[in-house]
């Protein structure tokens, strides 16, 4: 048993949903900690006293279990061993090789004085049965690979290595945790990224949708993968395949469109992409066209595409998206007028306008980053982020951070 090392962000969120009328369901890509995390809660548990027989935790992906395969034989060797007395914790790993297993789940609430916690590696987990049938009674814990802040506390380094070549290793493997075995050993490393991707590829997509072409769907993993940030659509992404070949464009219009959306769609649901819609921030209201998508983990673009330090503004991009979400907000690309926002990020309560570059040196960079910002007519927080450590932090009331200092903030 490897040691766990303890996540206290997705931790305390299933501390303070414990013994709430919610089932909670774990999300997240392969490999990123959900079934460390559900250790981790089992430990709280027996340590804040729970006995071990109203403790039930099974991995459905066990061979252990490997006649458990309906929702049935599901309820019945669970609903066995429920002790008479007690709240009973059931915590379900990999839940998605049980058929139906929602009908179960919601029996167990119905039946048993019970607090369910589960994790699955794809969306099809929350797919439409499933929602219908819970609808309303159930909490989603959205996990991610490490964050930057959290990579620092994973990994050991000597005395001298700076934060900033710190965070140099950071955008080079990205956060997946089996990596700290590997001590940034490139090769290694990206032989197990390798081996997760070949998985969630398999058994997440494949499995699910038979009649996925896997060369087209590792084709429109690469466009996206090199064109991070940059705002593209269905259609020009099919019309790029449908030129160099690998998809027919037949006859009517947008067949490679429909095609690639739907590959996107897969790829959302295995946990390997988002996809960000824009906004129009004077108009108010959500554009229909032309998103852009950024990727779970830098470690699979490296491992797909090689590491280069001349994407690193796409980079840092695709970082500070994934440190929004981490931090909870809901974000959009911006639009005002013709120039873009970067992110605009928001919460019930609260809303952020960032830009992030790699520098501000420039007079022209600095104009370009800040025109926009100045466009937008409201007083909520504008931040550019970049990797800039100089004196200057504001510009007429537009703030000027450090990305790293702002991650570890």
């Amino acid at each position: 048993m490897t040691e766990l090392i303890n996540r206290p962000e997705y931790l305390n969120q299933l501390i303070q949903h414990r013994d709430v009328d919610l089932v909670k369901i774990v999300t997240g890509i392969r490999r990123c900690g959900k079934s460390s995390l559900l250790d981790l809660y089992h430990q709280y548990l027996s340590d804040s006293g729970v006995p071990d027989a109203n403790i039930i935790h099974m991995n459905l992906e066990s061979l252990r279990y490997r006649n458990i395969t309906t929702y049935l034989s599901f309820y019945d060797y669970v609903s066995e061993r429920i002790p008479k007395r007690g709240k009973t914790y059931l915590i379900f790993d990999e839940l998605q090789a049980v058929e139906h297993w929602e009908k179960a789940i919601e029996s167990f609430r119905l039946d048993f004085d019970v607090d369910i916690y589960i994790t699955g590696s794809n969306a099809y987990l929350l797919s439409t049965e499933f929602s219908t049938l819970l609808s309303g009674r159930y909490v989603e814990i959205r996990m991610l690979p490490l964050s930057f802040k959290e990579f620092l506390a994973f990994y050991e380094f000597a005395p001298s290595v700076t934060t900033e070549e710190k965070f140099q290793r950071y955008l080079q493997f990205g956060g997946m945790p089996i990596l700290r075995e590997y001590q940034f050993n490139e090769a290694r490393s990206n032989q197990a990224l390798e081996g997760i991707y070949s998985t969630v590829v398999l058994r997440d997509i494949l499995q699910r949708n038979n009649q996925v072409d896997q060369r087209i769907l590792q084709k429109i993993m690469l466009f996206l993968c090199s064109n991070i940030g940059s705002i593209t659509s269905p259609n020009n992404i099919g019309n790029v395949l449908s030129h160099e070949g690998d998809i027919q464009q037949g006859n009517r219009k947008n067949v490679a469109g429909k095609t690639v959306d739907k590959y996107i769609s897969m790829l959302r649901s295995a946990f390997i992409f988002f996809s960000v819609g824009r906004y129009d921030v004077k108009g108010k209201q959500l554009l229909k066209t032309l998103g852009k998508n950024y990727i779970i983990d830098m470690g699979f673009r490296n491992m797909l595409l090689g590491y280069r330090d001349a994407d690193r503004g796409h980079i840092i991009e695709n970082i500070v998206f994934l440190e929004l979400i981490r931090r909870d907000y809901r974000v959009y690309i911006g639009k005002v007028g013709e120039t873009e926002i970067d992110f605009v990020a928001e919460k019930p309560d609260d809303k952020l306008y960032i830009q992030v570059t790699e520098s501000m040196q420039s007079p022209e960079t600095r104009d370009r980053e800040l025109k926009p910002l100045r466009m937008i007519p409201d007083n909520y927080e504008k931040i550019v982020l970049s990797m800039d450590r100089n004196y200057i932090n504001s510009y007429d009331g537009i703030k000027s951070l450090n990305l790293i200092d702002w991650l570890l903030s």
